[in-house]
């Protein structure tokens, strides 16, 4: 009789541990399960909140400035206004110096500058915001057969001393030096790097980069500069110094004329209104400068 009790009692033993094991399984199981429902829950929410924060922004930015930024401004309002439905961005393409103007004088949020900010500008409150790397490209037009110029003969083209393309291997051909208007971000630039400033001969002043390409284009021996970003087929860049213009060279320094792209504000971005400085963290955004390079421009490290 005491065999059969033991017996039991050890078959209930047996079933209460076999019971027991089962449930504390059943519990990690049902806590992972709680614990990944959780995290889920968790970015849901914060997905949830990113999307009613973008919600939440309306009004409009106005840019205004370097027409070398169009390309840039015109991608980067279009990608910030997808994101913000109820944002509007407006962009004028007046010339670096009457961007910087035009901020300075609170008629726009944001001024586009193609080249670095006067000490008088900086002076007056402007604030200067780096959000990309140009090279400037020396273009001619594409029947010419110069293909290289060193920066001293660049220098003798624009000052007038060198007028006929046969002095700098090229055919027999007069030289048609084209530039850039006066307050240009583009020829401030230009021949800021060249030490040329107040001594270019232009034979034609255009106020659009686009101009300056569909002129030299056109026009036989024509030379011009333009934004990198810009370049086509209708034009032929030309080496300087034996270097081509591109991403690479601009970033070792072999390539010689590179410039900021800046997007001014009066004051320093963190006292900008809210949509403004959502703005700027776009830009500095892995995405935004990833938008810098889709325009061919170099990302800012």
């Amino acid at each position: 009789m005491k065999k059969v009790k033991y017996a039991v009692l050890a078959g209930v033993m047996a079933f209460g541990l076999t019971a027991c094991g089962q449930s504390a399984e059943e519990t990690t199981a049902a806590s992972a399960a709680s614990e990944t429902t959780d995290t889920a829950a968790e970015e849901t929410t914060e997905a949830k909140e990113e999307t009613e924060a973008a919600a939440e922004l309306s009004g409009s930015i106005t840019m205004a400035g370097s027409t070398s930024m169009e390309k840039f401004a015109n991608a980067l309002a279009e990608a910030f206004m997808e994101i913000h439905p109820d944002v509007s961005v407006q962009a004028e393409f007046t010339g670096s110096s009457a961007g910087v103007e035009a901020v300075l004088a609170g008629q726009s949020d944001i001024g586009n500058s193609s080249r670095n900010l006067a000490d008088d500008e900086k002076s007056a409150g402007a604030v200067e915001n780096i959000v990309a790397i140009d090279g400037i490209a020396v273009v001619a037009d594409p029947a010419n057969t110069a293909s290289d110029l060193t920066k001293e003969q660049l220098v003798q083209i624009y000052t007038g001393e060198v007028k006929n393309w046969s002095e700098v291997g090229g055919e027999d051909l007069p030289i048609v030096v084209v530039g850039r208007e006066a307050g240009s971000g583009t020829r401030g630039a230009f021949e800021e790097i060249l030490e040329i400033e107040d001594m270019c001969q232009y034979a034609n002043e255009l106020d659009s980069t686009g101009a300056v390409m569909a002129k030299v284009a056109s026009t036989p021996g024509a030379i011009g500069y333009v934004s990198l970003d810009v370049l086509d087929d209708t034009v032929k860049a030309l080496k300087i110094g034996g270097v081509d213009a591109n991403e690479e060279n601009i970033k070792d320094g072999s390539y010689i004329l590179s410039r900021p792209f800046v997007m001014a504000t009066k004051g320093e971005i963190s006292e900008q209104n809210e949509l403004v400085q959502a703005l700027f963290d776009y830009v500095y955004s892995a995405e935004g400068q990833e938008l810098v390079k889709s325009v061919g421009l170099i990302a800012v490290e």
